[in-house]
């Protein structure tokens, strides 16, 4: 009884609490973290659920200052069918066409460019690493002029090739530098033994290395999806036509120049977000999978 309870001092009785345990103390961690873990995605929670309630809400209730807190009066769907046929199909379909092929070959090339710098041994190849890593470093925003009459030289200029090049270009280095650390940790002695058995490198690569890398592949594919969806700059930058824009500077062209529909705008965003969450909870478990791997040692 001494060791948790004290009596008597000068002031009278003194109560005094036994020391936590170490499974009480990990009980209030783990209660701490999900608590914090809670409030953070409330937090990160609130624009989209001020986007939704706004995208339910119909004009009159924009204009008569309904609090963007506060559910629509009388939701309505309709707002997601006007802007669809006001254009935002074409500017889905556009950006379809240029999301694609950008993260196909920005992960073809990237995988080739790994499997390069992490099994083969040859003369500059840490500087063709820090040539990667240091493209990665340079903001995008130094380069709108030269971008721009780089693509006005060889006619890339406003054609969906040129965007889904450069999207390639600019992607590839981020690419490389995260599967070479992935395919780093592969066994060198598997290769060693294809090439003893007479394989020749594209076979290794493709029947080996890659099916090896599909998790990294996965959660790469993801992020690099959700990037150039998203994309802004490069496609205010390099089209002008605007049968070929992208959603996101279809959004743009919703805002009028006195008045703005922020329902109807409301409504594109959320179409506009409804592929990559989309793709991402069908794969989310390789994307986990993906950046988890080679975390713990077994």
């Amino acid at each position: 009884m001494s060791d948790y309870y004290s009596y008597g001092d000068s002031h009278g009785s003194l109560f005094r609490r036994a020391p936590l345990t170490r499974q009480q103390r990990r009980v209030i961690r783990t209660v701490l973290f999900y608590a914090t873990a809670l409030l953070v995605t409330a937090v990160w929670l609130v624009p989209f659920v001020i986007a939704v309630f706004t995208s339910l809400k119909t004009f009159s209730d924009i204009m008569a200052g309904l609090s963007m807190w506060r559910p629509p009066t009388a939701p309505t769907i309709q707002n997601f069918f006007e802007v669809w046929e006001t254009g935002m199909a074409m500017f889905f379909r556009n950006t379809t066409i240029i999301t694609v092929p950008s993260v196909i070959g920005a992960l073809g090339m990237g995988s080739l460019g790994a499997y390069a710098l992490a099994f083969h041994r040859f003369r500059g190849a840490r500087v063709v690493l820090m040539v990667f890593i240091a493209g990665m470093l340079i903001p995008f925003q130094m380069l709108l002029i030269p971008v721009f009459r780089f693509s006005n030289l060889v006619g890339l200029y406003d054609t969906w090739q040129g965007l889904i090049l450069f999207h390639i270009a600019f992607q590839t280095g981020f690419c490389t530098f995260f599967l070479r650390g992935f395919m780093k940790t592969m066994p060198v002695s598997i290769l060693q033994s294809a090439r003893i058995d007479g394989a020749r490198e594209l076979l290794i690569y493709r029947r080996l290395v890659l099916p090896l890398t599909k998790p990294a592949l996965a959660a790469l594919a993801i992020l690099q999806f959700t990037w150039i969806w998203n994309d802004y700059l490069w496609g205010l930058v390099l089209l002008q036509s605007d049968n070929l824009k992208p959603i996101t500077l279809g959004l743009v062209g919703l805002q009028g120049q006195f008045v703005s529909s922020y329902n109807l705008i409301a409504a594109g965003a959320i179409i506009a977000a409804s592929l990559p969450i989309a793709v991402f909870l069908a794969f989310q478990r390789h994307f986990i999978h993906g950046l988890t791997l080679g975390a713990v040692k077994e």
